[in-house]
């Protein structure tokens, strides 16, 4: 499968705001059929960063939300100013 059909976009909310900030941790909304290993494999893919661990979750709307923590020698902020988050 291809990286950029895996990961859909980045999911902003306050707490994934925050999550950046103390967790190294960033929230991307994520293609439901993907798997934890398929997204650990395009997120490394597209911004050449360690993944440490991706949990993910099932909206009530039926989307997938993904939580990748990074790998402590790789910033979460700055993977998020690179994509224009800040």
């Amino acid at each position: 499968m291809d990286s950029y059909s895996i990961i859909i976009k980045p999911h902003l909310t306050e707490k994934s705001m925050n999550a950046i900030d103390q967790n190294n941790e960033l929230t991307f909304m994520v293609r439901r059929t993907a798997s934890k290993t398929q997204i650990k494999t395009a997120f490394e893919d597209l911004y050449a960063v360690k993944v440490e661990r991706v949990n993910t979750q099932i909206t009530s709307r039926g989307e997938k939300m993904a939580y990748i923590k990074l790998e402590a020698e790789h910033s979460a902020e700055d993977i998020a100013v690179k994509m224009g988050v800040f």
